[in-house]
């Protein structure tokens, strides 16, 4: 009785061997391309520890970072995290701006809601500790940055209570849509 060797050379051979995956290749890759499709690129993201947990007015967290494409959308998000004994359902901010090139910087005021009576915190939460991703840019609209180069935003808190407890760290996020 002979053997026959199966040649890898031979098309239909492989073939054969192909065909009752090639619909799952297909599938499997329109499924990941979809995926990646709806996925931000971060751009740069930092994140700075609150001393004692008690954020000092006088503390103001700078962030640093540069921007080489302008002709792109971007989203900007704060992040702020914080236990379950902080005493307000709101935090009061100054967003300072620096652009390149320039010595004037901008102040933005921004009023952030943290919690309502019915829901809760709106933030992601372990334990006692939540983690707020505050959008900076209205939803639904566009941020283009005007000019390349390095940009700095720095983070002022003007709540009454001053230190501000219970606040364990603020960043600042930065995607490309």
């Amino acid at each position: 009785m002979s053997k026959r060797l199966v040649n890898l050379s031979d098309h239909k051979f492989l073939k054969m061997l192909i065909r009752p995956y090639r619909n799952l290749f297909m599938k499997t890759s329109l499924v990941v391309l979809a995926f990646q499709s709806c996925t931000h690129i971060d751009l740069y993201e930092k994140t700075v520890t609150i001393p004692g947990h008690s954020w000092k007015s006088s503390f103001q967290p700078s962030f640093t970072f540069s921007i080489k494409d302008t002709s792109s959308a971007y989203r900007i998000f704060l992040t702020l995290r914080h236990d379950d004994k902080y005493n307000y359902n709101n935090i009061y901010l100054n967003l300072h701006t620096r652009q390149p090139g320039s010595d004037s910087v901008r102040n933005i005021p921004y009023p952030i809601t943290l919690a309502t009576d019915d829901k809760g915190w709106q933030a992601s939460g372990m334990d006692d500790i939540y983690e707020h991703r505050i959008p900076l840019t209205p939803a639904g609209q566009s941020f283009y940055f005007r000019k390349p180069g390095d940009y700095t935003f720095t983070v002022e808190q003007i709540m009454r209570e001053d230190p501000l407890q219970h606040v364990y760290n603020v960043g600042l996020r930065i995607e490309k849509k």
